[in-house]
């Protein structure tokens, strides 16, 4: 009579059709957390002192949306590493140096962001641009914002999409299964075309001639046509494999 073999991978919990080796918090993720609310706390200071007058409480209420923005593109980024946290459950050296070079990354980053969030927002509310730096922009210093905003991006994606590389040599140690692979896969074409996107910014902030319809935001309006893109072909090529 022959016996049933189970792996104790089999035991873990799944999310999603993969199996989270990484449920117990380590060190690495508990510095990466409390440096992510850190910087969510410079986000909070940066809208300056709290209100002493009525004009003053509606400045801060509009500052809202521009804050909002901002804690979302950092939740993105701490979502990306919290998903490979969980996934591999890997803390040897070169995961904790890469989470450590995200955490500085984003430190650096925060300010950039919040500035160009409060640009966008103003554009779209149709206020004037960036209330906190108190007078509007040239066309010549919106290149170079963008441009500082572009290279933080990238490196951030970069930095997440080193992690899931990092992940995917180590596939056979973490005895990977077909659909693992596939989702380890279809995570590292996801941050490589976010990081391409903020490379096509970061060239059109430095080479592309001066003008409002070559300014290096409209570079990441690619980003809401790419992405179902690219997840609706990852999709097929799933069905396809189970």
């Amino acid at each position: 009579m022959a016996s049933s073999q189970t792996s104790p991978l089999d035991e873990l919990p799944v999310k999603g059709g993969f199996r989270l080796r990484g449920m117990d918090m380590t060190r690495t993720e508990t510095f990466t957390d409390a440096a992510f609310a850190f910087a969510l706390t410079l986000l909070v200071v940066s809208i300056d002192s709290i209100p002493a007058s009525y004009d003053e409480l509606l400045a801060a209420v509009q500052g809202i949306p521009a804050f909002g923005l901002a804690c979302a593109l950092l939740f993105l980024f701490w979502y990306g590493h919290w998903n490979w946290s969980r996934r591999y459950g890997l803390e040897d050296f070169p995961s904790i140096v890469l989470s450590f070079v995200l955490v500085f990354v984003v430190l650096c980053y925060v300010y950039p962001m919040r500035y160009i969030t409060s640009i966008f927002v103003g554009w779209i509310s149709g206020d004037r641009i960036d209330a906190e730096a108190h007078q509007s922009l040239s066309l010549d210093e919106l290149y170079g914002v963008f441009t500082v905003y572009s290279i933080g991006f990238v490196a951030l994606c970069g930095i997440v999409l080193l992690l899931y590389l990092r992940a995917w040599t180590r596939r056979d140690d973490l005895e990977l299964d077909a659909k693992e692979r596939h989702v380890t896969r279809t995570e590292i074409g996801t941050w490589a075309i976010l990081g391409g996107v903020g490379c096509i910014a970061i060239l059109m902030g430095l080479f592309a001639p001066p003008r409002l319809y070559t300014v290096p935001g409209w570079a990441y309006m690619l980003l809401p046509v790419l992405m179902p893109a690219w997840g609706f072909y990852r999709d097929r090529q799933l069905r396809r494999l189970q």
